[in-house]
């Protein structure tokens, strides 16, 4: 009977030991990378995202889209259509475009929407600013530890590096002006200025909500893609920030 005893709390004792390291690990990864729990299943939305957003890029424009394209005289106001289309036509949660950040090797399908569901399939473009390619601030937030922690980085970025933002209908190459923080009730960063602009937005300090990191950056250069460059005007260029090569 005491032998039974032994072997079952030396198991028990096992069982503890081994739910320790693992909490204990997932603790270190955590703190070095990013939660591993999360991050499985960021990736699982973010590989379904993927495919929609090749969709969305494949999907010829309706015979209304391209009346109404062939009517607009300029570059800008495709771009600005087509976005608003965009915009309407997503639900929540639905993939948008793609950002990639060379400098921190950021690379992620953006979705509509900044609520915890949105989030935790990637970086989310705030619901009450415009998609790049209509004119103002595009805002979008993401995580810094979870959900495969897209901004983790953030903090990293200095002025002049690029962040690009490709959206079924171009390309929009922005160039970081600056790196602050912020109260959470800030919202005045997301306010449209005097050029077009993008703000990434995430919490600050690492594991903690009490702040906003912000990175602001300037759009510095349109590509179009699909029927928006279908017109007069193949590129334009937007005149780049002072200092940036």
């Amino acid at each position: 009977m005491k032998g039974s005893i032994r072997s079952l709390l030396r198991g028990l004792s096992t069982v503890l030991i081994v739910a320790g390291l693992l909490l204990l690990a997932d603790a270190a990864i955590t703190l070095l990378w990013q939660e591993p729990v999360s991050a499985f299943m960021a990736q699982q939305d973010q590989n379904r995202l993927s495919g929609d957003l090749h969709k969305i890029e494949q999907t010829a424009p309706t015979t209304i889209q391209r009346n109404a394209l062939s009517s607009l005289p300029s570059l800008d106001l495709r771009l600005a259509f087509l976005a608003r289309s965009l915009n309407r036509e997503t639900k929540d949660g639905g993939a948008l475009g793609r950002i990639r950040i060379p400098k921190i090797g950021a690379n992620f399908v953006l979705v509509k929407g900044t609520s915890t569901g949105d989030l935790e399939k990637g970086p989310g473009v705030y619901p009450q600013t415009p998609l790049p390619g209509v004119p103002g601030t595009t805002a979008i937030a993401g995580h810094r530890t979870t959900y495969l922690a897209p901004f983790r980085h953030i903090d990293e970025l200095n002025k002049n590096d690029t962040i690009e933002v490709d959206m079924p209908y171009g390309r929009f190459t922005y160039a970081v002006e600056k790196r602050l923080i912020v109260d959470p009730n800030a919202i005045w960063v997301i306010h449209k200025v005097g050029h077009d602009r993008l703000v990434l937005s995430a919490c600050h300090p690492l594991y903690s909500a009490a702040q906003r990191i912000i990175v602001m950056a300037r759009l510095a250069h349109v590509d179009p893609r699909g029927p928006a460059a279908q017109g007069p005007e193949s590129q334009t260029l937007v005149d780049k920030p002072p200092g940036l090569s």
